[in-house]
């Protein structure tokens, strides 16, 4: 099947396609729609480079535009223009949020490499690993700036969102640093940080393309919840992926949140769990970050773990519950996207 033909719902795909290439593993049978989204998605790339560039001193330009030139997925832009599908997708202003939800998210990623360590991001050098930590920090403190100011030339609506979003982000980021209170509960904290880390700007992205197009509400709110719902079983996703998938399709080496110490669900559900046959697994997770020595055999035990069953199944409640929420919207083009987006996230992980 060739670049831009389209998948229906329930439809196989495949689970490793390269960066960048999401929108032909979503598109639809419906030409018109395909190159609708394709324009937008042009324009909105036109609109992120311009403002990820729009420093006056060159040497910050570079700065706060080095990821944006690294590509990928462009995920948050395309569920900007899905929202717009279900208004008016030609209202002034959709592919400029779309480019809104793009800074936001690499003005995140600008503060995650830092707080993580991380050498590279999206194949390149991270900006703390080129410039340093300050500057990192200066720069996804910019690109939010960026994008208040992109946000504010949309209206009330738009600044709400954003700055919503932007306190969602930093709340989860707070939590996820402080970790769980001695009274609480380690999976709710998990939760709480995945909402604010994850979902708050997947539940943004879809929802300021429906408030931008003249959505109805109803149509916002359940595009708004979906997103939700879709966010936190990315996060499931990804910490699945960790434990099962090769550097090939991850871009990092399997089992790397052990050795970092990641507070994952597979991590919390194996601490909690009172199966017998995890009690070797538990103890090696007893201590925090897990031994390089160890980490093989922490993975092999997480093969046949109860934890991981369990793990997967909140993950597919989530994806349901997603498909929940979008089964209240009308059946168009971008329903049918929006729902093999959900099928994409449980495959990636089988």
């Amino acid at each position: 099947m060739g670049a831009g033909q389209m998948y229906g719902a329930g439809a196989s795909v495949s689970p490793d396609f390269p960066a960048g290439l999401l929108l032909e593993q979503l598109v639809l049978d419906e030409p018109e729609f395909e190159t609708r989204i394709r324009e937008a998605l042009s324009r909105a790339e036109k609109w992120l480079q311009a403002s990820a560039h729009d420093a006056l001193d060159p040497r910050v330009a570079a700065l706060t535009g080095h990821l944006a030139d690294a590509g990928g997925k462009r995920l948050r832009p395309l569920l900007v223009l899905l929202g717009a599908e279900f208004g008016d997708p030609w209202a002034d202003g959709v592919t400029q949020a779309a480019a809104i939800a793009e800074l936001v998210h690499i003005a995140s990623l600008y503060h995650d490499d830092v707080m993580d360590g991380a050498a590279t991001r999206h194949g390149v050098p991270s900006v703390h690993a080129r410039w340093g930590e300050r500057a990192a920090v200066l720069g996804g403190d910019w690109l939010l700036a960026r994008a208040a100011q992109l946000a504010a030339e949309l209206g009330p609506a738009a600044v709400h969102l954003n700055a919503q979003t932007a306190g969602r982000l930093v709340a989860g980021q707070l939590r996820e640093l402080t970790g769980p209170g001695p009274d609480e509960d380690p999976v709710t904290h998990y939760f709480q940080v995945a909402a604010g880390k994850t979902a708050a700007l997947l539940a943004m992205s879809l929802g300021i393309g429906a408030v931008q197009a003249a959505a109805p509400v109803p149509a916002t709110a359940a595009l708004t919840e979906a997103g939700e719902q879709l966010g936190i079983a990315f996060q499931i996703a990804d910490d699945l992926l960790d434990l099962r998938s090769s550097a090939e399709l991850t871009g990092k080496e399997r089992g790397k949140d052990l050795l970092a110490g990641v507070q994952s669900l597979p991590v919390l559900l194996a601490r909690e769990g009172g199966d017998r046959a995890d009690a070797e697994l538990r103890g090696l997770l007893a201590d925090g970050p897990v031994p390089a020595a160890a980490v093989p055999r922490a993975l092999e035990l997480f093969a046949r773990s109860s934890a991981l069953t369990e793990t997967e199944a909140v993950m597919h409640r989530r994806l349901d519950r997603a498909r929940s929420a979008l089964g209240l919207l009308p059946p168009l083009p971008a329903r049918r996207a929006l729902l093999t987006l959900c099928d994409y996230v449980a495959l990636r992980t089988s």
